[in-house]
């Protein structure tokens, strides 16, 4: 259930005709109120004896018995309560006793409180009330209404445990605006998969993914097809922007523009103009060569090679960063989401899209962002704009493969940092954005999976039984797990590789293992398998690999006995 408390206004009569009104775009239906500060209010919805103007002197009279000098300003108080997609269709009885608790939670009414303000619940659609109210008392005296946003929220999680509804988490004040009601019913209405302004928030986030100007930014905009209206100074400085769909029109036919400001906090031009800015990185961040720093687009495979390093040194920060430093790396690591989305096969892009529009709401908290050390996250999403659309097989599908995966840890790992900070919302967008990064690595590793797993069944059973001894060796409190998993062919195959390639397996996987605790992979081999490739800079497609020059005869260490996998003949379980 969310409740939002609306500007105050100065005409009580105005909002009853939006309330009682057709809508903007007809979607109000059989307006009508549900409840009110007298069981006998007039209801011009249900009476036709009544008018509007007869319901607004009655809400407006406390005000009126005061002298103008002793007037508020803005006397109007609004407060809209919208149950969630999720729950049922509730009952009008049950919207008034909703909009009474309102009332009496956020002070507009406190029970039991005779000379309370005036105020009124109208309901015009299934999912959602307004309640109206006027801020002079019956008592002439203005209403306490200190944090009302906040003590509706509250009411509104104590409402959702007795109802059964769905249970939302508190607000903070940092999410992006919701689509009203007429924007829902029009996109339905056009058959728009989502709302302009949320297709609008969608491509101006992909536009400013990487970018490093403010005329690469309007440039990108421009390309996405959007149509761009700058504000301009006097002076002929830029002060703002907003953007419109090309076919989404007013009554009047008028393209309807959205400012940068109201499609997302972080998307007004001042916000986007921080990110342009090159700031230094304090000691905290992790500035080592292994940090993926394109000067110049590369291809789709090393693209997502070198963002798959990046995102693992801010999974690195993120675990153990300064607040400042944590803030930077989420809020770029929706800039990769959004880069990755853009790029995408087709077999990926719908949950790619998805995990990028969840994490969208995780990349905003009141921890205030150092920019500088988003540095390398922000110039591989530009790395993987420019390096084009990624094809769904070959090295270009099974690097996708391995950065998912490491996108998967990174978000993970701010779900956890949320948690820890008690911002709510944030981390609960950042689990969704990773059961969307689940299901799309399952999509993306299927191909190259199988590849691998079928290389590490054809090995040689000496040769098998000489990576199970690297594993015990370099892991043994993981090692048995590890070997009944089914991605452990898969893995065999990877340490086959990387020997031949010249590097010692054992060394690789204690540094693979103890980089980042493995208790949130469902598989830890396959965790382990795309580790070591981007470690060991092995081809993440494995079909041009050979793996009968590696000798087996060579001493081992450990017991070289069978390893217990084999008991599942197909791709271990996604991550």
């Amino acid at each position: 259930m969310i409740p939002r408390v609306h500007k105050r206004g100065q005409r009580t009569i105005g909002l009853l005709y939006y309330l009682y009104g057709p809508g903007t775009h007809e979607e109000h239906i059989d307006p009508h109120l549900v409840a009110a500060w007298d069981s006998l209010a007039p209801d011009p919805g249900r009476d036709p004896n009544v008018t509007y103007a007869d319901l607004q002197q009655l809400l407006d009279m406390p005000v009126e018995a005061l002298a103008k000098s002793r007037r508020p300003k803005k006397h109007v108080w609004h407060l809209s309560v919208r149950a969630a997609p999720e729950d049922p269709v509730l009952s009008d009885e049950q919207w008034g006793d909703i909009a009474r608790r309102m009332v009496t939670a956020t002070g507009i009414a406190p029970d039991g409180d005779d000379a309370a303000c005036r105020w009124a619940a109208v309901r015009h659609a299934d999912d959602h009330i307004h309640i109206i109210a006027t801020l002079v008392r019956e008592d002439r005296r203005r209403p306490r209404l200190n944090n009302d946003a906040a003590r509706s929220q509250a009411e509104a999680r104590l409402i959702e445990a007795e109802y059964g509804l769905k249970q939302l988490n508190t607000g903070d004040g940092t999410a992006a605006k919701r689509p009203t009601s007429a924007e829902r019913h029009k996109a339905e209405r056009e058959g728009r998969e989502r709302p302009a302004r949320e297709e609008l928030r969608e491509t101006v986030r992909q536009a400013v993914a990487g970018a490093t100007s403010e005329e690469e930014f309007f440039d990108r905009l421009a390309d996405a097809g959007v149509l761009i209206h700058k504000r301009l100074a006097p002076s002929g400085d830029l002060l703002g922007y907003k953007v419109a769909l090309p076919d989404d029109r007013n009554e009047d036919q008028e393209p309807v523009f959205y400012a940068g400001s109201t499609l997302s906090p972080d998307l007004s031009l001042p916000r986007i103009r921080k990110r342009f800015s090159n700031g230094t990185p304090s000691p905290s961040a992790d500035t080592s060569s292994d940090q993926a720093t394109p000067l110049e687009p590369s291809g789709p495979a090393t693209a997502r090679r070198r963002a798959a390093t990046a995102v693992w040194q801010a999974v690195l920060v993120i675990d153990g960063g300064q607040d400042a430093a944590v803030a930077a790396q989420i809020a770029a690591a929706g800039e990769i989401l959004d880069a990755l989305a853009q790029t995408s096969a087709a077999h990926t892009r719908t949950q790619l899209r998805d995990a990028a529009f969840a994490f969208e709401r995780a990349t905003r908290s009141h921890v205030r962002a150092e920019r500088g050390h988003d540095r390398a996250l922000r110039e591989a999403a530009r790395d993987l704009v420019y390096s084009g659309p990624a094809l769904g097989r070959g090295e270009d599908g099974a690097t996708t493969a391995m950065l998912i995966d490491m996108a998967f840890f990174l978000v993970t790992a701010a779900a956890h940092w949320h948690a820890k900070k008690n911002h709510a919302q944030q981390a609960a967008a950042a689990r969704q954005a990773a059961e969307h990064l689940r299901a799309a690595y399952q999509a993306a590793a299927g191909i190259p999976w199988g590849v691998l797993y079928q290389r590490g069944r054809h090995l040689s059973q000496p040769l098998r039984h000489k990576q199970a001894a690297y594993l015990r060796a370099a892991v043994p409190q993981l090692a048995e797990q590890i070997l009944a998993e089914p991605g452990w062919y898969a893995l065999a195959a990877t340490l086959a590789d990387a020997e031949s390639a010249g590097h010692d397996p054992a060394v690789l996987l204690a540094e693979a293992a103890e980089r980042r605790e493995l208790g949130t992979a469902d598989s830890i081999s396959d965790v382990l398998v795309w580790r070591l490739r981007r470690m060991a800079d092995l081809p993440a497609d494995a079909t041009t690999m050979p793996i009968d020059s590696i000798p087996t005869s060579a001493s081992t260490p450990g017991r070289a006995t069978t390893p217990a996998a084999g008991r599942g003949e197909g791709p271990g379980k996604a991550l």
